[in-house]
């Protein structure tokens, strides 16, 4: 099946899931970045949109916590960007209506959290087609140790991602029913 067709039909099986309300322990993965984490440590997070995981309530205690956290930007060639943000601050929406924070702090994560819309059990995942976090990783996981944690619905897995070149691998993925390395 290709991509735009997984996509289409996972994207559906989510929205229902989250009519669901169903319940995601943040303690799961407050556990596998704890182990990840020294002083400094810097959140690449996300702003969730179409019925994402919302991780806005896990990133207000990370920063409880000490932990700086960033948003990604979107630029120009499909490409991000992290921004440092913090809940007190505002933020504004971009060309596609995603809430972004401002441009004053650009930094670089040690870990980020991923959204997606599908998965497999080779950490693969499928987003929504832009290649934006497959760039970012391929351009900054030389430079620096980056854990790449997906953040999805046990629903959201497919037997096998079709891939190309140009998909990134994730380090791991949390669901609400485990963890996959």
């Amino acid at each position: 099946m290709i991509k735009s067709k997984i996509r289409k039909k996972i994207l559906k099986i989510r929205k229902k899931k989250n009519y669901t309300n169903i319940k995601f322990s943040f303690l799961k993965i407050f556990k596998e970045i704890k182990k990840n984490i020294s002083k400094k440590k810097i959140i690449g997070g996300y702003y969730p949109i179409n019925f994402e995981i919302d991780i806005l309530e896990f990133l207000e205690k990370l920063e409880i916590k000490g932990l700086q956290l960033s948003l990604p930007v979107v630029k120009k060639n499909n490409e991000i960007d992290f921004y440092n943000w913090s809940k007190k601050n505002l933020l504004k929406l971009n060309k596609y209506g995603i809430p972004e924070p401002e441009q004053i702090k650009k930094v670089f994560p040690n870990i980020i959290l991923v959204p997606l819309v599908a998965f497999d059990s080779k950490l693969y995942r499928i987003g929504y087609g832009g290649g934006y976090y497959d760039r970012y990783i391929d351009k900054h996981s030389n430079k620096k140790n980056l854990l790449k944690i997906g953040i999805a619905h046990s629903c959201q897995k497919i037997n096998k991602v079709p891939r190309n070149k140009y998909d990134k691998k994730l380090d791991m993925i949390i669901t609400e029913k485990y963890v996959l390395r």
